[in-house]
């Protein structure tokens, strides 16, 4: 239909204008048209075609950055300008929001460790800095909490854990997997907010038994924990705001996927140079 009122007006206005208005392609008009389409036109809809394809695998979350450098990855010559062009003329867009719900109680009579970190996520190799923080999933069940643990220098995550209630036990269990999966070195700063759930005796006792150094943020400072929270912050424009969960498995399975099968392995980050953080971490023991 929109091609049709395309041809019909194309006498009054440029074809590549009505394109642009109607949100269609230039090359998908001429193929509709029955024209043979020029080499740049024929370049466009093969390179849609491998748009189209990483934008699926990327569940509908890259832009034109991490397109391009997806498509260049590839071995395709193609600029951030025709990636971008190529995406807007066929509605890819890469969906983001923005919601928060407050998980963190410092209302407690705990200990609270120093700041160590003191904003400074920068590392030199894996397992010398990790952040952990918890945040929530709507689901019709009700909410799901989810911890994790993620190592500062390739942004990976290195153990998660969901529960239906905000217990102590579920920072504990990320963290356990974590040490099980990782097995770091003592001297590693470990950082969190200063909730209940990493101020206990058991989180705690855990971290000094491996030879963790403890760090905490400041008090009501939400940029101290600032990686973890962009990286949850990911997980959710990505993810869960895309999802209506039935269920709380539903939701823990849908996680687990995006983390170990997307998030670690495969995303692309802009802090990382457009790399994953699985291989980059393997370019920096390398």
């Amino acid at each position: 239909m929109r091609f049709a009122l395309i041809d019909g007006a194309k006498e009054e206005f440029p074809v590549h204008r009505l394109c642009r208005v109607l949100g269609v392609s230039q090359s998908g008009y001429f193929a509709w048209k029955g024209r043979p389409a020029c080499r740049r036109q024929h370049e466009d809809m093969v390179l849609l075609a491998h748009v189209r394809s990483a934008f699926a695998l990327s569940h509908g979350t890259y832009g034109s950055p991490r397109m391009t450098r997806e498509l260049q990855d590839s071995g395709l010559a193609v600029g951030r300008r025709r990636t971008a062009r190529l995406m807007r003329e066929n509605g890819l867009r890469a969906r983001q929001k923005r919601r928060f719900k407050r998980t963190t109680d410092s209302n407690h009579n705990s200990p609270v460790a120093p700041n160590l970190l003191d904003q400074d996520f920068s590392a030199e190799g894996p397992d010398q800095k990790w952040g952990s923080d918890i945040s929530t999933i709507w689901t019709r069940e009700g909410w799901l909490y989810l911890a994790v643990v993620i190592d500062l220098f390739a942004r990976r995550v290195v153990g998660w854990a969901v529960a239906d209630r905000l217990h102590r036990e579920l920072a504990l269990t990320a963290l356990r997997k974590a040490l099980t999966m990782r097995r770091p070195a003592p001297g590693l700063i470990h950082h969190a907010d200063r909730g209940g759930q990493y101020c206990s005796t058991g989180y705690q006792a855990e971290l000094r038994k491996h030879g963790l150094l403890i760090s905490m943020s400041g008090k009501g400072n939400c940029y101290d924990n600032s990686m973890v929270e962009s990286s949850f912050k990911t997980l959710k424009s990505e993810l869960v705001w895309r999802t209506m969960f039935e269920t709380r498995q539903d939701a823990e399975r849908a996680i687990g996927r995006y983390i170990d099968g997307f998030y670690n392995p495969v995303r692309r980050h802009s802090a990382l140079g457009f790399t994953n953080p699985v291989q980059f971490e393997k370019m920096a023991i390398n």
